[in-house]
């Protein structure tokens, strides 16, 4: 198993890997080809894929904004998990964070995806009650539920 930088080039393999693991949330302009490549151009450092035999079989990619860090699209493989590969890709990028000087990460997991949740809670991220998460869309996008 190597885990190394995520390139714009493992997109296809990256984007079918999202799309195999049910509770992820995509769109169609964020997770488009175009809004991963300027992801990546902005957190060249911070994000990873894990490959077995050239094949990327995990994906996590993560980013700051100089105070936080933010963990989006972690992912592994049906048939790659309970391997360890999940928890290497996290060590990965709390690593490459902490070096930017980032003390403390989050991250957003939909409330029906189980697996998800208890993954996240295991890695000791605990969950927050006294925020009120909210966004707000810029322009229209198709949600993309797996």
């Amino acid at each position: 198993m190597n885990i190394r930088i995520m390139k714009i080039e493992d997109y296809e393999s990256v984007y079918s890997l999202w799309l195999s693991c049910s509770g992820m949330g995509l769109n169609n302009i964020d997770d488009s080809i175009e809004g991963i490549r300027r992801f990546l151009e902005r957190n060249p450092d911070t994000c990873f894929v894990a490959e077995d035999n050239s094949s990327i079989v995990g994906v996590i990619i993560a980013g700051n904004d100089g105070r936080r860090g933010y963990i989006y699209h972690t992912a592994v493989s049906p048939e790659y998990r309970h391997r360890g590969i999940a928890s290497r890709l996290v060590d990965k990028v709390m690593k490459s964070l902490a070096e930017f000087g980032i003390s403390k990460v989050a991250l957003v997991v939909f409330e029906r995806n189980e697996t998800g949740n208890v993954f996240w809670e295991k890695q000791g991220f605990t969950q927050r009650e006294d925020l009120i998460y909210r966004n707000k869309s810029i322009v229209d996008f198709v949600r993309i539920d797996t």
